[in-house]
């Protein structure tokens, strides 16, 4: 590797959402970065200083020498590209690679000799050498390895944490060949703090990314799974958990819904690529299949206890407290809290939902979903889907106040051994 390689980077960061972002922003402290997204109205806003995301503070956009554009040829500036698009599922849950492609096809256009492309999107294994490198081929005219390199280094942000920012998690890379591999591990090495590690081949950092969030995907969907078993022994899940979790090598896991881009999502590519290979991945489908129908084993079990209290269901009134994919965020995106509301309406429930950090135009225009923004005190149950900050300091007569003599549905325990009064229920 020559000092050159580092001294004349310049970075271009495609997807500036909360992976993407934080990225630009840390290589913008000492190198010149292009931190490109198709999104016009999001460039506006981080030319600005303004994450409406609120992933990143305001005083992080302070003294970096970072060019926010959604115009392509901008983009020909730079000799470093890092990919960090959204890689979502489609509605059979098969990947869909439109934004990665589209990405690719976009970096193609604009790829010179001596370039480095970087994917950090995940994705199945074999992915970004069987579609990537290929589009790059044909859009730049230019042959990989002998004109432009390649690697891969997953990204491992995890939305809303404070502590495990970017610079102070591992990162891994790879690369299409041993320089490559060199090249792009000293340049994360300038931004990351907590080291790198150097994975043996593109396909080996696919699949230990994918593996990461697919082996807690199948924790959490064993505690789903114990919970429902044991709210038909009538003992509660979390004491459960809580005597279990004194012995030193018990993993702690909880039940809980299982929504968002990463853990609800990337299994599925990894099963995906297993059925390509003729291999019925029956674990992991298991397991997704427990966790997606968690949203509905939620709504059943309200309307059970419901009817258990002589409420008429039909006429029944129902306030559901966060509906964002996890707490403290604002991302709505596969939350499976509108898998609650749903089946709730199935039943002809009437349904308001609060929020305290969604936005209200997106969850109408993603989920055609009013937010409330003011609660009534004649509920006949209370689902407290998402444990936000603001939810934690509560009392029993709050919730009282909300539905005399009603239900508290706990989806996470927080309120656990508080509630006396009120009927109380939890995974």
């Amino acid at each position: 590797m020559s000092e050159a390689f580092l001294v004349n980077q310049k970075i271009a960061i495609i997807g500036l959402g909360y992976v993407g972002l934080p990225i630009a922003l840390a290589f913008a402290k000492n190198k010149q970065v292009v931190g490109f997204d198709i999104n016009q109205q999001r460039i506006e806003s981080l030319k600005k200083g303004l994450d409406s995301r609120n992933d990143v503070e305001s005083v992080e956009f302070l003294n970096k020498q970072v060019d926010f554009t959604f115009e392509i040829e901008n983009l020909s500036e730079a000799n470093f590209y890092i990919v960090a698009v959204p890689t979502p599922i489609d509605s059979e849950c098969n990947p869909d690679l439109n934004p990665l492609l589209s990405a690719t096809k976009t970096i193609g256009s604009v790829l010179k000799k001596g370039d480095y492309v970087v994917f950090e999107s995940t994705v199945y294994p074999g992915c970004t050498e069987e579609e990537c490198v290929p589009l790059l081929e044909k859009h730049s005219g230019l042959k990989h390895i002998l004109d432009f390199k390649t690697g891969f280094s997953p990204e491992r942000i995890n939305p809303g944490d404070k502590e495990h920012t970017f610079s102070k998690i591992t990162k891994v890379v790879s690369g299409c060949d041993e320089e490559a591999l060199e090249n792009i591990a000293a340049t994360y090495s300038q931004v990351v703090e907590a080291g790198i590690y150097k994975a043996s081949s593109i396909k080996v950092a696919e699949a230990a990314k994918i593996i990461e969030n697919t082996q807690r995907d199948l924790n959490i969907a064993l505690m789903n799974e114990l919970s429902i078993i044991f709210d038909r022994m009538n003992i509660n899940t979390y004491e459960v958990l809580e005597a279990a979790g004194t012995k030193w090598n018990f993993l702690k896991f909880f039940p809980g819904l299982v929504g968002g881009h990463c853990i609800g999502v990337d299994p599925y590519y990894l099963t995906y690529k297993a059925k390509q290979l003729n291999y019925n991945p029956q674990f992991i489908l298991s397991g997704r299949t427990i966790n997606d129908n968690m949203g509905s084993y939620v709504a059943q079990s309200v309307i059970k206890l419901m009817t258990n209290q002589k409420v008429d269901i039909a006429r029944s009134s129902v306030l559901i407290m966060g509906v964002t994919f996890k707490e403290n965020v604002q991302d709505i995106r596969n939350s499976k809290v509108f898998d609650i509301v749903k089946e709730l309406k199935l039943f002809n429930v009437n349904v308001e939902i609060i929020d305290p950090l969604a936005n209200a135009e997106e969850t109408k225009h993603e989920y055609d979903i009013e937010l409330s923004e003011k609660v009534s005190n004649s509920y006949n149950a209370v689902i407290l889907a998402v444990p936000h900050s603001q939810y934690l300091n509560l009392d029993e007569s709050y919730f009282s106040k909300l539905c005399p003599d009603g239900l508290l549905a706990d989806l996470k325990g927080i309120y656990r051994n508080k509630i006396h009064k009120l009927n109380y229920w939890s995974l």
